[in-house]
């Protein structure tokens, strides 16, 4: 039985239609989510009141939990693009998991030193051998091992694949960074939002929070298009719609 994609999906994946779609999209992706910042942030430094426990050193979640959420959401976006191209073969697929790598490293390494940060004043060190900071380190590790894999090959077929294969064990990291304050005994706080009852958070520090989430997300999406923009551009660079494209009027690639 052979799996087949809609159509819509195949055009998307064609190398020209995505660069004229993330031309488009990404920079009203990218001023949504900076006036988003600016509205979570300034509801929660100033609009916020400070914990009853924490005092003002809460504040810190506006930037660790979504860097935390932006760390295992693009492993996934990563992973579920490294499928893709080894089932189907869209060389697409592995250029957009190839451009979420460093993306992904860089939220994760921001939600360590928030975290660490955060944990200072509140445990009392920077770190702990935690279920849940061990496995955002070896989250980092990942996506390190997953751009050092990928640079290890001359051939780009080859590395996509290898790549691939090292993104997809992975995976089983990101249930393990998630239930790992339930399945053992763990000095990090629980879930505050993700729960089945009542979110262990009053409206007034939540909304805030989940507009960072959204602002950072649209962030995300807004500088992985233009770096796939430039993935695309450089595998494609022979391709007769890029020299098309750098002989236009303006003689450069926007």
């Amino acid at each position: 039985m052979r799996i087949t994609l809609p159509t819509w999906f195949h055009k998307l994946a064609s190398p020209p239609h995505f660069y004229r779609f993330a031309r488009l999209l990404g920079p009203w992706l990218l001023w949504v989510s900076l006036l988003l910042m600016l509205i979570g942030a300034w509801g929660g430094l100033f609009l916020a009141p400070p914990d009853y426990q924490q005092g003002d050193g809460f504040r810190i979640i506006y930037v660790h939990v979504p860097s935390a959420y932006l760390s295992t959401m693009i492993y996934a976006v990563m992973a579920t693009a490294a499928a893709i191209g080894l089932i189907w073969r869209i060389k697409l697929a592995h250029a957009v998991a190839a451009a979420a790598a460093p993306v992904g490293a860089w939220f994760t390494f921001l939600a360590l030193v928030t975290g660490a940060l955060w944990g200072k004043p509140m445990w009392g060190t920077y770190w702990e051998w935690d279920p849940r900071l061990t496995s955002e380190l070896i989250l980092l590790f990942l996506y390190f091992g997953y751009m050092s894999l990928r640079s290890a090959f001359d051939d780009q077929s080859r590395a996509d694949r290898a790549s691939a294969v090292l993104a997809l064990v992975g995976v089983v990291n990101l249930p393990i960074i998630h239930y790992s304050v339930i399945w053992w005994s763990s000095i990090h706080q629980g879930p505050t939002i993700s729960k089945l009852d009542a979110p262990s958070i009053t409206t007034d520090m939540l909304w805030p929070l989940l507009v960072m989430i959204l602002a950072y997300t649209l962030f995300f999406a807004a500088v992985l298009l233009q770096r796939v923009r430039a993935e695309v551009l450089d595998r494609e660079r022979h391709a007769r719609w890029v020299q098309e494209l750098l002989a236009g009027p303006e003689g450069e690639v926007r």
